[in-house]
C-alpha cells in the first residue's frame, strides 16, 4: 500500500515494536516520532525500543503539550497519526490548518478519560468531540469506545485496533516443560493457590491497598502472591512469608514459568494491557467493578465476569467468592481466558489500523 505515515507517540515501549514493524512493512513510509525524552520514559519504568525513533522538541506545562510540528509537515507524509489528547495544543493547530498543509489526520487514543470514565461513557468530552469533528478519522483501542464514537459520528472512519501485545501467539501456545508442582518447587513457592500481579508500581489508581489487603486477609497458608514489577509506590513485601517478589523482570523464560505456576491474575485497579498477557497465559483475571474509587482502563472490557475472570463488587465479596471457586471452574475459566484473547494478534491489530488508511 502507498500510504506515507508520520506517527507521534509519547514513547515507543517494547510491546508496541511488532505493531509498528508490521505497519512499516505495509506502508511505503512509516516514521515514528516521540515527544518524551528516552531518559524520562525509562525513569517511568518503560522498557523502550529506540531503534529508528526520532525525538521532537517539546514544551510542556501542567499537562499541556506544545511540540514542534515541522518534521511532521515534511512533504513525504500524506497522513499524520496524532494523539487524541485535548491538551496537545500543536495537534489543535494542525487540525485547524488542514486546509493549508493538506495532511490527512487520524487521531489515536482511548477516546475517553480513564479517570472520568463513568461520566464520559454517558457524555463524551466536548473537547475530544471537537477534535474528532476536525479530524479525518480515529483509532480507538477497544470496540466499546469505537461503538460510542460511531454513534456520534456515523459517517466518520473510526476503528478499534483491539489493543494487544507483541508475541501474543507464543503466550497463548506456551506449555511449560515442567509441571506446576515442579515449577513451584523450583521457585520455592509452597502455597496451594497462587495469585500473580504483574504491573508497575507507579500509579496510585492500581489500588495497591487492595493488593496488600488481600495478602493480609486471605488465608496465608492457602494463598501465595507472586509479584512482578517495581516503582516508587511499591510496598515492602518482605514481612509477608507468602509473597514472592521478583521485581522488574524482563527474562521471558522466568516470566512464563511464573505465570504457568499461578492460578489467577490479580490486579485490583487500573487494569490495562497487563490483563492481555494474563489471559494469553490462561490466567483468569481477578479485579473489582469500575467505580469512582476503583478506576479501570479500557482493556477492562476484555474481562467477562464468570467466564474468563471474576469482577468483584467489593473486597468482602472477594473474600467470600474466591475460596469457593472449584478446580473445575478454574480450569474452565483458564481455557476461556486463552480462547477469548487468541484472536487479538498484532497482525489483526494492524489489519484494523489499515482499514481506515486505504
Amino acid at each position: 500500500m502507498g500510504k506515507k505515515l508520520a506517527i507521534l507517540q509519547p514513547e515507543i515501549p517494547h510491546y508496541r515494536k511488532a505493531f509498528f514493524e508490521e505497519l512499516k512493512r505495509r506502508c511505503s513510509v512509516c516514521d515514528l516520532y516521540v515527544y518524551n525524552t528516552f531518559d524520562s520514559a525509562r525513569s517511568n519504568g518503560f522498557n523502550l525500543d529506540t531503534t529508528g525513533i526520532r525525538h521532537i522538541r517539546t514544551i510542556s506545562f501542567k499537562g499541556i503539550v506544545l511540540y514542534n510540528p515541522f518534521a511532521l509537515l515534511n512533504r513525504k507524509y500524506d497522513t499524520l497519526i496524532l494523539m487524541w489528547h485535548f491538551a496537545h495544543l500543536t495537534t489543535w493547530l494542525l487540525l485547524l490548518t488542514k486546509f493549508l498543509h493538506r495532511k490527512r489526520i487520524i487521531l489515536w487514543g482511548q477516546g475517553i478519560s480513564v479517570k472520568r470514565y463513568l461520566r464520559e461513557e454517558r457524555h463524551p468530552d466536548w473537547k475530544l468531540r471537537w477534535m474528532l469533528r476536525l479530524a479525518d478519522g480515529a483509532w480507538t483501542y477497544m470496540p466499546k469506545e469505537e461503538k460510542q464514537w460511531k454513534s456520534i459520528f456515523p459517517n466518520k472512519p473510526i476503528v478499534a485496533l483491539c489493543n494487544t501485545l507483541t508475541g501474543i501467539e507464543s503466550m497463548v501456545d506456551f506449555v511449560p516443560k515442567e509441571s506446576k508442582a515442579e515449577l513451584k518447587s523450583k521457585y520455592q513457592i509452597k502455597e496451594p493457590e497462587i495469585l500473580i500481579y504483574c504491573a508497575r508500581f507507579t500509579n496510585p489508581y492500581r489500588r495497591t491497598d487492595l493488593l496488600l489487603r488481600a495478602i493480609e486477609t486471605l488465608d496465608m497458608n492457602r494463598y501465595g502472591f507472586v509479584i512482578i514489577g517495581d516503582g516508587p509506590l511499591k510496598p515492602d513485601f518482605h514481612q509477608y512469608h507468602n509473597v514472592y517478589d521478583f521485581g522488574v523482570l524482563y527474562d521471558t523464560d522466568v516470566k512464563q514459568e511464573l505465570f504457568a505456576l499461578a492460578d489467577f491474575y490479580y490486579q485490583p485497579g487500573w487494569v490495562g494491557l497487563s490483563i492481555v498477557e494474563a489471559l494469553a497465559y490462561g490466567k483468569p483475571v481477578l479485579t473489582f467493578r469500575r467505580t469512582e474509587e476503583t478506576k479501570q482502563c479500557v482493556e477492562y472490557s476484555y474481562i467477562h465476569n464468570g467466564d474468563n475472570g471474576l469482577i468483584f463488587e467489593d473486597f468482602d465479596e472477594m473474600t467470600v467468592k474466591l475460596p469457593t471457586v472449584t478446580v473445575e471452574e478454574k480450569q474452565c475459566m483458564s481455557r476461556e481466558a486463552r480462547r477469548s484473547i487468541k484472536g487479538f494478534t498484532i497482525k489483526n491489530m494492524t489489519d484494523n489500523a489499515i482499514k481506515i488508511l486505504e
